[in-house]
């Protein structure tokens, strides 16, 4: 695929979660092969447990809204700077709906293979998740 074909595909995937569409995930994810590496969310590896992962994301805030700040693309590669604002509706990581309003960012690295992505990792800003959330008091 060509550096613009896998920046769009990118792109797809940030619009599939917008759109709440999360069985698209199946398109553009690779079921199969797909390894997910997160060390905040360790049990999240694969293609399922992802996908587990997402519609809990979803209850848990579900007017989130992704935003591209920046997408650098090399070879199979994909760099994506994000931010994602969104209201805790619903349990996340067993804390209770707080009905706070959040921004939370992070960058996340895609590798594509064929017209799927493949693998990803994360590296999200959690410190500044919880903080917002309540569950760890804010630095001073």
């Amino acid at each position: 695929m060509s550096t613009e074909s896998v920046k769009a595909l990118v792109r797809q995937v940030v619009d599939d979660w917008n759109k709440a569409d999360l069985d698209a995930l199946d398109e553009h994810l690779d079921p199969a092969t797909y390894v997910n590496r997160d060390p905040n969310n360790p049990e999240v590896t694969d293609f399922a447990s992802y996908k587990r992962w997402a519609a809990a994301a979803r209850a848990a805030f579900p007017d989130l809204h992704v935003t591209i700040d920046d997408l650098i693309a090399e070879g199979d590669k994909v760099a994506k700077l994000w931010s994602f604002e969104a209201t805790h509706e619903g349990e996340f990581l067993g804390m209770a709906p707080t009905g706070k309003r959040i921004t939370w960012s992070g960058i996340t690295i895609y590798r594509v293979s064929g017209d799927r992505v493949v693998e990803c990792i994360w590296r999200p800003d959690a410190l500044g998740l919880l903080q917002q959330l309540g569950a760890i008091p804010a630095a001073q």
